[in-house]
């Protein structure tokens, strides 16, 4: 844990221009009920949002594909009577699927405008609200036209269901099409120290059209943390067949990390806290959702916003070497 001040509200920036403000970093839901295995040290769900909100950590991002459908349940448990202090976000057009064995199998996407309907409906009734701030779509459905669902999501918007709307994983052409159907005003996509294909598409296309840049897996999957040094993940964790987290892989892929503690050693940091000040320093548009089951995690992540990284420390991370492994 860093030496620094967790216990200070942590630095905010507007989603977009006349959006709400938030706290520089958000928090990821989603591993706190899905993907990442069951994990001893993991404490109420409710306690660390509730911790979250108090840090000032107020943009909350889930997804019904998330469980399924449980993660937006527990949100929904944890914002009860402080739904003003949250900027809720949650996703919609990627859906569950059981492979025939039974274990759960990849989403496909479904993009149809009355699926959208319907699984806005389900969501707000999950969460216990009547609006959520920002809906995204979840991921492109090849068989739908990008401009069928985003004009569906749109109607949502003028029913006043939706503040606002968001997509994750398009290519510039599709935000392109989806921007003009109806302004776009966040784009969700993988951004760390060890993914940084957006950069350049993305990120720099969120910074054009005044629209937020929401990077998911800021921390790598925990990895950036340090925390994982052997390839040991129980059948249920995501990461036990993640190709960066295979054992080979891995060994590879420490020499970031050995990178990372030593600039964070510089300023009493922790890698995490360096590996999300990176983040940040790629555009205040850029805001990071680092996941997260414990409290004293979520204050750790908080106080990155109060570290300012040197132009020589930016320069020495913005060198480390691609990592070992594909993203998926």
């Amino acid at each position: 844990m860093s030496s620094r001040s967790n216990q200070e509200r942590i630095t905010t920036r507007r989603l977009w221009p006349g959006g709400p403000q938030v706290g520089a970093i958000g928090l990821g839901c989603m591993g706190m009920t899905w993907a990442y295995g069951a994990a001893t040290d993991a404490e109420d769900p409710r306690e660390v949002i509730g911790r979250a909100l108090d840090l000032g950590v107020n943009l909350l991002d889930t997804a019904d594909v998330y469980g399924p459908f449980t993660n937006e349940e527990t949100v929904g448990r944890a914002i009860a009577g402080r739904r003003d202090e949250v900027v809720l976000a949650t996703k919609g057009g990627n859906v569950a699927r059981v492979g025939e064995d039974g274990t759960p199998a990849l989403p496909h996407p479904d993009g149809r405008p009355e699926h959208l309907r319907a699984a806005l409906d389900a969501s707000l009734r999950r969460l216990g609200v009547d609006h959520v701030d920002l809906y995204y779509l979840h991921r492109p459905d090849p068989q739908v036209p990008v401009e069928e669902s985003v004009g569906a999501m749109a109607e949502m918007v003028a029913a006043g269901k939706v503040l606002a709307l968001g997509v994750s994983e398009f290519s510039l052409e599709q935000l392109d099409r989806a921007q003009a159907v109806h302004p776009i005003k966040a784009v969700q996509s993988e951004l760390s120290l060890w993914t940084r294909d957006h950069l350049a598409t993305s990120v720099e296309w969120c910074a054009r059209h005044e629209a937020a840049f929401v990077a998911y897996s800021p921390l790598g999957r925990g990895f950036l943390t340090g925390r994982f040094r052997e390839a040991r993940f129980a059948p249920d964790d995501y990461r036990s067949h993640n190709p960066r987290f295979q054992e080979e892989n891995l060994t590879a892929n420490l020499a970031i990390v050995d990178r990372v503690e030593q600039i964070a050693a510089r300023h009493q940091a922790t890698a995490a806290q360096v590996a999300l000040a990176w983040t940040l320093a790629q555009g205040e548009h850029v805001v990071p959702i680092p996941g997260s089951r414990r409290r004293s995690r979520v204050e750790e992540n908080a106080a990155a916003t109060l570290l300012r990284l040197t132009p020589d420390d930016l320069a020495e991370l913005d060198a480390l070497p691609a990592p070992a492994g594909s993203r998926y």
